[in-house]
């Protein structure tokens, strides 16, 4: 009968916030180290000197949330004396300013300036080699102070990010389903069951995606932002992270790691990814054929995977799926879920879910 519950201090979605940064910062430390994306750093490290009043240490994200990464980034937080860690771009980004903050005791500022996945509330850190290999999730004992999001400056960036957030998102209630089912555990405070809340975040997830996806990605294309694509950018990262870190994740992203094992997917995103992988799930737990085509129609109208072609495995696939599949058992979240799990298992269920995807 016991259950947990985490989430983000503060979360404040609205237009045109990433120029109040300055007005939030106020309120969370005196000496903040900006750590931003490569391609967003001069732009923003020139316009953040001058509207933050305190003195500002900004450092250039290496673009992979590695441990050599983790380790330059706290290294330079402590050497300024940095008291709260903000971090500028997407999950990776995010990912390694809350390893920071959190080795050296500073608080955390996220602002994603994408809405491709539900790292910003989360305090699930995910570490990959420098070649981008999944190496291991680290869960802090605190989520982000404040994640700020400012709608304009995501749809200002390319749709794709859009769209594999929907990936991503897609994720989230059948995996809290799976997790259910099976009475495993969620994230929170070393692992419980979860909240009621929790539960009903999922199925919105899932039911927000599901109305408002199609209209969400066309206003998008267009650059303009709409209540559709408010309620994706809130589903994408609120509802999304709330759900998985309070409900937990299943095979749809223990595939999705085992995935990296393989160099020709490192150009995907990890909502390509994961979408796949939730159609390996489904397949996996023998879910109904009309909810497998609701899923298969989804990712076709957003143009997301479902089939190992569309993530770039197009020979030698049958020992490619196996080393995935033997990549993918290894990992505790796999297991997570109502249908017995072996490599043969997973293997099967790829197959199946790609033959799937073809026949679509």
């Amino acid at each position: 009968m016991s259950r947990s519950f985490g989430s983000p201090g503060r979360y404040i979605q609205r237009r045109g916030e990433i120029a109040r940064l300055g007005e939030h910062l106020a309120s969370l430390g005196k000496r903040p180290l900006f750590l931003i994306d490569a391609f967003l750093h001069d732009r923003y490290a020139a316009s953040l000197g001058e509207s933050v009043k305190a003195e500002s240490r900004f450092e250039k994200f290496g673009g992979e949330c590695s441990d050599r990464e983790i380790d330059r980034v706290t290294a330079a937080a402590a050497e300024f004396g940095a008291d709260v860690v903000v971090g500028i771009g997407g999950g990776k980004t995010l990912d390694t300013a809350k390893m920071a903050a959190h080795r050296t005791d500073a608080r955390m500022l996220a602002v994603p300036t994408i809405a491709s996945t539900d790292a910003p509330t989360s305090a699930v850190v995910v570490v990959y080699s420098d070649a981008g290999v999944l190496q291991q999730a680290h869960n802090l004992p605190r989520n982000p102070d404040l994640v700020l999001v400012d709608p304009e400056v995501i749809v200002a960036a390319p749709v794709r990010f859009l769209v594999a957030g929907m990936g991503d998102a897609l994720s989230t209630w059948y995996e809290a389903r799976a997790n259910i089912e099976a009475g495993t555990m969620n994230y929170i405070s070393g692992g419980f069951p979860a909240t009621r809340a929790a539960v009903a975040i999922a199925r919105e997830c899932h039911a927000v995606i599901m109305e408002q996806a199609v209209k969400a990605k066309l206003a998008a294309e267009a650059g303009v932002v709409t209540q559709a694509v408010e309620d994706i950018i809130e589903a994408n990262t609120l509802l999304s992270g709330l759900g998985f870190e309070n409900c937990g994740v299943s095979a749809a992203h223990g595939i999705h790691d085992a995935l990296t094992v393989l160099p020709e997917i490192h150009g995907l995103l990890h909502g390509e990814k994961v979408a796949f992988g939730v159609l390996c799930l489904l397949v996996l737990e023998n879910r109904p054929q009309a909810e497998i085509d609701e899923t298969l129609g989804f990712c076709r109208a957003l143009g997301l995977p479902t089939t190992l072609a569309e993530l770039n495995i197009k020979d030698d696939i049958a020992a490619k799926v196996r080393k995935v599949a033997e990549a993918a058992v290894r990992g505790n979240i796999t297991h997570a879920t109502r249908a017995p799990v072996t490599a043969e298992d997973i293997e099967a269920a790829i197959l199946a879910a790609d033959a799937l995807g073809r026949a679509a």
